[in-house]
């Protein structure tokens, strides 16, 4: 691990990125998390990115910040980045920690291959639990902040879901434990909860193997839930408006546990806590069972 460039941007840039302290956030190379560097980046913080790959820091100094490559992981370096962050601070405070590297998983729970489940907790939980743990104490020292990126999924897990809901869910019971953990020394915790955002990650959905369900009573359904979440995240909400909500956890004086980040269109999203699960268990139904239903009607009939 080391930091690729260590040294502060220069000109009218590098002074309105140390005038707010810094910030370090995870899974940077594009997404939500380059729009958070940006974001924070221009309004004067100076942000630390990281990267799995060397390579991707250019999309991280392109969006105004410093990349460190790191993966979230590889717990043995995880250490070393929060040094050489350190290093690179000089005597900044570390204002907040973004917790946003992860990753997308999904199957049928029935036939899930469970490295797919390991992976899933592994890099969403464990990975976040790590990196919180190496930066803490600069935390601590500045009063910061930890902002965990969570998911809507947290709140309603969708079949077909369950591995990135579990982690979700996961991530964020552990933030709730962590703020009251934390209460007498300064720190908070704060859960971002974005709905569909148009971000790379519904590429990498489109491009998951399905041949594992080929010809299971699972098949039409998840092919169905794939598509519908396709078409949701092209029409999602800009990642622009996750980076918003960081900011306000990070700078508002007394934010909110969770804050919701969805659209107007996506009103469902906003009462999914307060509705039955038996309502919501019937509404999943017609929409992805009903095409089975309706070739057995259609089979009968004949």
């Amino acid at each position: 691990m080391s930091v690729t460039n260590s040294q502060q941007p220069k000109g009218e840039m590098g002074q309105r990125q140390t005038s707010n302290g810094a910030v370090v956030v995870t899974g940077a190379s594009s997404g939500i998390g380059a729009a958070i560097v940006r974001d924070l980046a221009e309004r004067g913080f100076r942000v630390f990115g990281t990267v799995r790959r060397a390579r991707d820091g250019e999309e991280v100094e392109a969006a105004g910040g410093i990349p460190v490559t790191l993966d979230v992981a590889y717990i043995p370096g995880i250490e070393r980045a929060k040094d050489a962050v350190e290093r690179s601070l000089g005597g900044l405070p570390l204002r907040a920690l973004v917790n946003n590297a992860g990753i997308a998983a999904v199957g049928a729970i029935e036939l899930l291959d469970l490295d797919v489940l390991r992976k899933a907790l592994e890099v969403n939980v464990v990975g976040a639990v790590a990196v919180t743990q190496a930066f803490l104490p600069l935390l601590r020292a500045a009063k910061g902040r930890v902002v965990n990126i969570s998911s809507v999924s947290a709140r309603m897990a969708l079949p077909f879901a369950g591995p990135y809901a579990a982690s979700k869910a996961a991530l964020e019971a552990i933030s709730d434990s962590l703020r009251r953990e934390l209460l007498p020394t300064g720190v908070d915790v704060i859960v971002i909860q974005p709905g569909s955002v148009r971000t790379p990650i519904w590429g990498k959905i489109a491009e998951i193997d399905l041949r594992r369900f080929a010809g299971t009573i699972y098949e039409p359904a998840l092919t169905r839930l794939r598509d519908q979440a396709l078409k949701a995240g092209k029409h999602g909400l800009p990642p622009e408006a996750v980076a918003q909500a960081v900011f306000r956890a990070i700078t508002q004086r007394r934010p909110p546990t969770r804050i919701l980040v969805v659209g107007r269109g996506q009103w469902f999203q906003r009462v999914v806590r307060i509705l039955p699960d038996r309502f919501l268990d019937w509404i999943v139904k017609r929409r992805l069972w009903r095409g089975r239903r309706e070739k057995g009607k259609e089979k009968r009939e004949k």
